[in-house]
């Protein structure tokens, strides 16, 4: 089998434009699950004065995840967040409320201002987390 150059031209590549960003300031990042996770549970680690294997062990979960885990690189299961809060003497739920407090006072002050779409918040304004 043989491939014959042909005296076609090539097809002409238009390089999509994004949009223009608006004017103001760029939006805060909204933070992420899983840095919030990450944060408090490396927060009570330390604050337990615990090594990362110490807590590993306890947990039956690697090191190399935990750590993984807790610089928000890996969304874990609720099962490995179990057992690495139960590792720290927490329940799953404690681990939650700590985050869920963490997250309203990253994003609380924009979201007290203002709701989504620049309207003010409303008695639906709050972070509800059921566990």
């Amino acid at each position: 089998m043989t491939i014959r150059a042909t005296n076609q031209p090539h097809a002409r590549v238009i390089p999509l434009r994004p949009f223009p960003a608006p004017p103001g300031p760029a939006p805060a990042r909204e933070p992420l699950w899983r840095d919030l996770v990450g944060d408090v549970l490396r927060r009570e680690r330390l604050s337990q004065e615990r090594t990362l294997k110490d807590v590993a062990d306890a947990a039956r979960i690697s090191m190399a995840y935990l750590s993984e885990v807790e610089r928000g690189r890996k969304e874990a299961s609720s099962e490995v967040l179990a057992a690495a809060a139960r590792a720290l003497g927490l329940s799953l739920a404690d681990v939650l409320e700590l985050a869920q407090g963490e997250l309203i006072r990253l994003s609380g002050a924009r979201s007290r201002s203002t709701g989504q779409h620049g309207r003010p918040a409303g008695p639906l304004g709050t972070v509800r987390l059921a566990a």
